[in-house]
């Protein structure tokens, strides 16, 4: 950071160049453009890939709502899906009956870092149909030994503080792509094209990242294996003490979590919730049932998505939690269930 505020040049600057080129590495792809958010990454892919009215994005119906907020914002329309209550990420089944003719996408999200049944989705839906990978919270996650964010034409990435790596906020998109990089690239600095005299030939946002921010992530991304070690270990502590009272999260056999969150489902979730804050443990939801916002109250039923809301908490977890910070967490959780 030192370098950076020496330099006098804050932003679009080589820390930019730097960071982009790790996480191209460790999302095994040809171009990583980094962008003010993760918000802003799914926004610059429903724009790359020219959706707009009259065309339908399938969306998870339990997920955070930037993913069907981007759609809607460009005039698609977002049509929730419902996911697999286990899994948490979006049935292949249910995509398939949803999708219709003017089906141009689907938003694909690795739930709180669980690998989505990617090769399932794509089998289940016209090739026709793009997958887009909403990473978000996956960077380090493998699918079938595949990186996350590196498994179709566009990734989505974010760096805001509840991910494994974080810049504050931040995000990415990833592609394999050159085209489809270069107009991201333009249209996340106002449409400027760079490459020799100043043009603009469509307008585009301000969505740049600082060469600040990129050297918050950059030593971060060089420890990528370490930290994913660490919350490895943490998520297998908590496994091992509530695996008689909770249903854990998982991955399939073959794949690597990535480990945003350690999210529980469990019975009278709201109970535990209020007995956890009520000994200063700070604890939290899942996400959110679109279904249930009024922005999206007009699709429903989705029983998946419900069963997920109402069950889900995510715990306490980040590398600095210690042995009895985990301990003191599962013994509220275990007097919860001890007290039915």
């Amino acid at each position: 950071m030192a370098q950076v505020l020496e330099s006098g040049q804050l932003t679009m600057g080589p820390k930019v160049a730097e960071l982009e080129a790790l996480l191209a590495e460790a999302c095994a792809v040809e171009h990583a453009l980094v962008v003010s958010s993760g918000t802003a990454a799914l926004h610059l892919a429903v724009l790359a890939l020219g959706l707009g009215p009259g065309d339908e994005v399938l969306v998870p119906a339990y997920t955070f709502p930037a993913t069907a907020n981007v759609v809607a914002h460009v005039g698609a329309k977002p049509v929730l899906v419902d996911v697999d209550p286990r899994t948490m990420n979006l049935d292949p089944e249910r995509a398939a009956t949803a999708a219709t003719p003017r089906t141009r996408a689907v938003i694909a999200v690795h739930l709180f870092g669980r690998p989505l049944d990617w090769e399932g989705l794509r089998d289940a839906l016209p090739e026709s149909i793009v997958l887009v990978e909403d990473a978000a919270g996956a960077l380090g996650a493998r699918r079938r030994d595949r990186p996350c964010g590196g498994l179709g034409h566009l990734g989505c990435l974010s760096f805001h503080p509840r991910k494994i790596v974080t810049t504050g906020e931040g995000g990415a998109v990833t592609t394999p792509d050159a085209d489809l990089a270069q107009r991201i690239r333009e249209m996340r600095d106002h449409g400027i094209d760079r490459r020799g005299d100043f043009e603009i030939a469509s307008p585009g946002l301000n969505y740049r990242l600082s060469d600040i921010l990129c050297a918050v992530g950059i030593p971060q991304l060089e420890r990528l294996e370490e930290l994913l070690s660490a919350r490895e270990r943490l998520a297998a502590a908590y496994s091992e003490r509530l695996s008689a009272v909770a249903e854990l999260p998982s991955a399939e056999e073959g794949d690597r979590h990535g480990w945003q969150a350690y999210v529980v489902q469990i019975d009278r979730r709201d109970e535990a919730l209020r007995a956890l804050r009520e000994e200063g443990i700070e604890a939290q939801i899942g996400t959110y049932a679109l279904h249930r916002l009024g922005a999206y109250r007009d699709q429903r039923p989705f029983p998946g998505a419900d069963r997920c809301y109402e069950r889900a908490l995510a715990l306490p977890f980040h590398t600095q939690l210690t042995e009895s910070d985990q301990q003191r967490v599962c013994e509220v959780l275990l007097a919860v269930v001890a007290d039915r």
